[in-house]
């Protein structure tokens, strides 16, 4: 039985696009102690549109009746100035996807609208402590935007959401190998949130051994399994007619609980972070990296060595955001 220990000051939690879809499969289990531990009090803060309260009342009914002794309050708000004001978190659900014959620019526009104005209110209001987790798409230059009106904040506390696509890359691997998920460690994916991401199978381990010394198929990872995770998202889409809100919400628990729980020994995880030219990618991308956490703080793992055909997927990745900061500069939205 969970059992609320009241010497725990409540955290306070920002979710943005708190009507929608990823956050209906979110809040619940934040609210439940899935995200920060199940002694740990929450207040969560709930940022929509003006549109979207009258259903995000709905959402905060529900909460409500679910009875979370973790629970200690709600803000329902429209104003990313109460939404942000002392939060320790900052998940950024909330973005506007790209829709037919929308072009990149486009989109980066439209979000940069959004992005600016939560940089900017979170620099004015939130706690010392706050990190964000940046998961609307395209999540990496989202973040990248947010930071730039934020930069009193340290880049350390700032990371957008690559877990989706390890958890993928796990178990895709893991159904190949006829082994339980467990015994898949060591699976970095890096670069953008995009189809030119690279799932660093050449470093994963299968059973303590190199995946595809285990799975015994190169050409399986290089052709099947690289184009399965860079087109997850759309396949679910065709499937079911939405986007993969459960999954994503799960990979949103995971994110932080890598960063709050230290790494296991041997393992690494998923996540885009800012970089200071580690892998000789260039300073301030926001860039999914093979990282470690000690349970207070987050790195980079350094020394992880790739072959050629990784090295080549790693550039693209690479030149696709460096053409989307550029792209983010020529539009005035970098503060």
């Amino acid at each position: 039985m969970m059992t609320v220990n009241p010497s725990k000051s409540p955290k306070h939690v920002a979710v943005t696009g708190a009507a929608g879809q990823i956050s209906y499969s979110l809040l619940f289990r934040v609210a439940a102690g899935n995200l920060l531990g199940p002694d740990q009090p929450v207040v969560l803060h709930l940022l929509e549109i003006e549109p979207a309260l009258k259903a995000l009342d709905g959402v905060a009914m529900e909460l409500d009746d679910c009875a979370f002794p973790l629970l200690a309050d709600m803000v329902l708000t429209a104003d990313p100035k109460e939404a942000f004001d002392g939060v320790s978190w900052a998940i950024l659900v909330g973005a506007v996807p790209r829709k037919a014959g929308m072009e990149r620019k486009d989109l980066l526009e439209v979000n940069g609208g959004i992005f600016k104005p939560q940089g900017q209110a979170i620099a004015a209001g939130a706690a010392e402590d706050v990190r964000i987790v940046v998961v609307g798409n395209p999540c990496n230059t989202n973040c990248s935007i947010a930071r730039s009106h934020a930069r009193d904040i340290p880049d350390e506390r700032w990371f957008s959401m690559m877990r989706l696509d390890q958890n993928r890359s796990k178990i895709q691997m893991a159904k190949k190998a006829s082994v339980p998920l467990s015994e898949v460690t060591r699976m970095a994916v890096w670069g953008n949130h995009s189809a030119t991401q690279f799932p660093d199978f050449e470093n994963a381990l299968i059973s303590g051994r190199p995946a595809v010394d285990a799975v015994g198929n190169r050409e399986w990872f290089e052709g099947e399994f690289l184009t399965t995770i860079q087109q997850r998202g759309a396949k679910i889409i065709e499937a079911r007619g939405s986007s993969s809100a459960a999954s994503a919400a799960n990979a949103i628990i995971d994110s932080v609980r890598s960063m709050v729980d230290p790494t296991p020994d041997g393992d690494l995880v998923s996540l885009a972070t800012v970089s200071h030219g580690e892998y000789g990618v260039p300073e301030g991308l926001v860039f999914g990296f093979p990282m470690r956490s000690d349970g207070s703080k987050v790195e980079v793992v350094e020394g992880i060595a790739h072959s050629d055909f990784a090295m080549a997927r790693i550039a693209a990745t690479t030149k696709e955001l460096e053409e989307e900061r550029a792209a983010v500069v020529s539009l005035g939205l970098f503060g």
